[in-house]
């Protein structure tokens, strides 16, 4: 890439435009068979916000390619003041000669780049003819899930669920404005028996979808849990399934849907069938079986980010 004379503002319009889910769903698959460098990301706890702030720093490049950081602000207790839990951006940097060459909505890209994600662990681990989709939550990234994975799989019902009965009638209102059929799950747990895939979506610290309500070929997302405190399954979920995880660095570290049963000795380590640059090299396989039950565990990398960004700006320069 070539550094521009003037740093470019990418606004969340800008991000939403650019990054349609098949393509970039696609660009996510390349990044993880490529050499990229991704360390584990900074965490820092931020005093004085009473809803357990923290700020998280990931950075990432690959040889002879663009740099990018992503500074992210997460604040829980956002939803009371009508905002995401979820602040930040992402700065890209030419590779050559350090100079940043843009400024994006870190929280669109974000969303975007976490439904690519799902929605490309699911191209492994779902059932092929995958027709109904359960969401559990309704924040922003619950519509983006729906959207990334209609955009690839002959999704024929999408189930909302939601704590709030409101919130989930008028998220699948907007989705069938969209001209997505989307319809508000009362039951949870008749929802998740009949859905082939169940992404989850929240902040919850106890399970919401229990294993034993999975049926056989089911594939389980989890996507809302970013701390060891956190958990949107049960350990039944964890007994029952083929697990699958973006990175093992991360998952491992502050997944509590996996550190929480590895503690109680229920899970090891050499229980995580493969990760996300597994599965995109074809070095291990994804699902096995109509029947079997697959669970992906993301807490997002920097490689999506890094992949996301590099796109946004390809696009930028045409």
């Amino acid at each position: 890439m070539t550094a521009p004379a003037t740093l470019r503002a990418v606004s969340r319009a800008d991000v939403e435009a650019l990054l349609d889910y098949p393509s970039l769903i696609d660009r996510l698959e390349a990044a993880f068979s490529a050499d990229v460098t991704a360390p584990l990301r900074h965490r820092h706890d931020l005093p004085g916000s009473d809803g357990g702030g923290l700020m998280l720093i990931k950075p990432a490049w690959r040889q002879g390619g663009p740099v990018a950081v992503k500074i992210v602000n997460v604040f829980p207790d956002n939803a009371q003041q009508g905002l995401s839990a979820v602040q930040g951006t992402v700065v890209l940097f030419d590779g050559d000669t350090g100079v940043p060459c843009a400024v994006i909505d870190g929280q669109a890209l974000t969303n975007r780049r976490t439904a690519a994600a799902s929605a490309l662990a699911a191209r492994f681990l779902a059932v092929p003819g995958a027709s109904v989709h359960l969401v559990v939550g309704t924040g922003q990234l619950a519509p983006e899930l729906v959207r990334a994975h209609a955009a690839i799989r002959p999704i024929e019902r999408h189930l909302v669920w939601g704590r709030s009965p409101e919130k989930a009638a008028a998220l699948a209102e907007l989705l069938r404005r969209e001209g997505l059929a989307a319809e508000v799950a009362a039951d949870i747990s008749a929802a998740a028996s009949e859905a082939d895939i169940i992404s989850c979506a929240t902040l919850s610290t106890a399970p919401l979808v229990l294993g034993d309500w999975l049926k056989p070929g089911a594939h389980l997302d989890l996507v809302g849990g970013y701390r060891p405190d956190m958990r949107e399954t049960d350990d039944a979920a964890i007994r029952l399934c083929r697990i699958y995880v973006d990175t093992r660095e991360g998952a491992l570290a502050e997944a509590g849907d996996l550190t929480q049963p590895m503690e109680a000795g229920l899970l090891t380590a050499d229980g995580i069938a493969g990760d996300l640059a597994q599965l995109c090299a074809g070095s291990v396989a994804g699902r096995r079986s109509d029947t079997e039950r697959t669970l992906f565990k993301s807490v997002g990398t920097a490689v999506e980010d890094l992949a996301a960004a590099e796109l946004v700006w390809d696009r930028m320069a045409k």
